[in-house]
């Protein structure tokens, strides 16, 4: 499978991250066989999240890595300082708490890639970072990024770590896909447009991608007609996606691929290094991927899926 470098790892990210929303304690045999089957295939990242599954995402994960002896071999993504019903909690005291009690429930004393997972753009960016360096100098955090965090944002932090002789965020977790979203799935969230893109390629600031397949809008389940689905007509639903999906379809039947496939593709071939975060629960949905992330695109491609120009020939 194919690896991106981030900076403050000694290791490979591969291109596919396993994620683990949906681990609760009492499918544990589900998601160790997901997570088994995961590592097969080449892929050795896994996302989770303090809130996820109210703590029992990262519980499952450090349970798995404690039954295969295999922690220095796993790269554990985790985000923090989520919003809670009180509001923003990005400040120090809420990331040392979260970072502290997801590092107990993953059985581990450190992260690899550690995530906040929401902004609050009225706290500095200094105060953010130097809360962080201290984790990194604790030993308790490898590399730091920012999940849902503007590019802006990314980049004044950026800046001050620099001035400051700190750490930099080295990734960052927005929502990229070739379905572009209509309006934030939830409060908070971030997905990159045209010009974020062209933020990250002038960086090369990996991005990992949530949501990188747009939540099954190219799986064919869904047309104008199909409106079941209220978040995925809220955020997805509109003519560009729908000439989108038929432009992958026509890809896909001309490489004898699938147009999810080819979505997961458009996240893969970007000109910096990107992943993809994928729910795959089933052999067959993770065999699809595994295609998917074999699968090259030329930035002519890339530009003829999202805009429809230039003509190809």
């Amino acid at each position: 499978m194919r690896t991106i470098t981030i900076q403050g790892l000694d290791k490979p990210v591969s291109c596919l991250i396993k994620g683990s929303d949906y681990f609760r304690e009492d499918v544990y045999d589900k998601a160790a066989r997901n997570l088994d089957a995961y590592f097969a295939i080449g892929g050795n990242t896994i996302d989770t999240a303090y809130i996820y599954c109210g703590g029992e995402s990262e519980k499952t994960i450090g349970r798995w890595m404690a039954e295969r002896g295999n922690r220095e071999q796993v790269i554990i993504l985790t985000k923090g300082a989520h919003h809670n019903k009180d509001g923003p909690r990005v400040n120090s005291e809420a990331i040392e708490a979260d970072l502290q009690e997801s590092l107990q429930r993953l059985g581990t004393d450190y992260v690899d890639l550690y995530a906040l997972h929401r902004d609050d753009p009225s706290v500095p960016v200094g105060i953010i970072m130097d809360a962080l360096n201290e984790h990194i100098r604790a030993g308790r955090i490898r590399a730091i990024g920012g999940s849902n965090w503007t590019t802006a944002r990314l980049q004044e932090a950026n800046e001050y770590a620099a001035q400051h002789g700190l750490v930099p965020f080295t990734f960052s977790s927005p929502n990229l896909s070739l379905a572009k979203a209509n309006e934030p799935f939830w409060s908070g969230c971030v997905s990159a447009d045209s010009s974020d893109c062209a933020w990250h390629e002038q960086h090369q600031l990996p991005l990992l991608s949530w949501s990188s397949q747009a939540r099954g809008f190219f799986t064919g389940r869904f047309t104008p007609e199909v409106r079941d689905n209220a978040d995925l007509v809220r955020v997805f639903y509109s003519d560009a996606n729908w000439d989108r999906l038929r432009r992958a379809e026509q890809l896909a039947a001309e490489r004898g691929m699938t147009a999810i496939q080819i979505a997961l593709a458009y996240v893969l071939n970007q000109p910096f290094p990107a992943c993809a975060l994928i729910g795959a629960q089933t052999p067959e949905e993770l065999e699809s991927c595994r295609q998917g992330a074999e699968i090259v695109l030329t930035r002519e491609e890339l530009e003829w899926l999202e805009h429809g120009t230039p003509v190809r020939a």
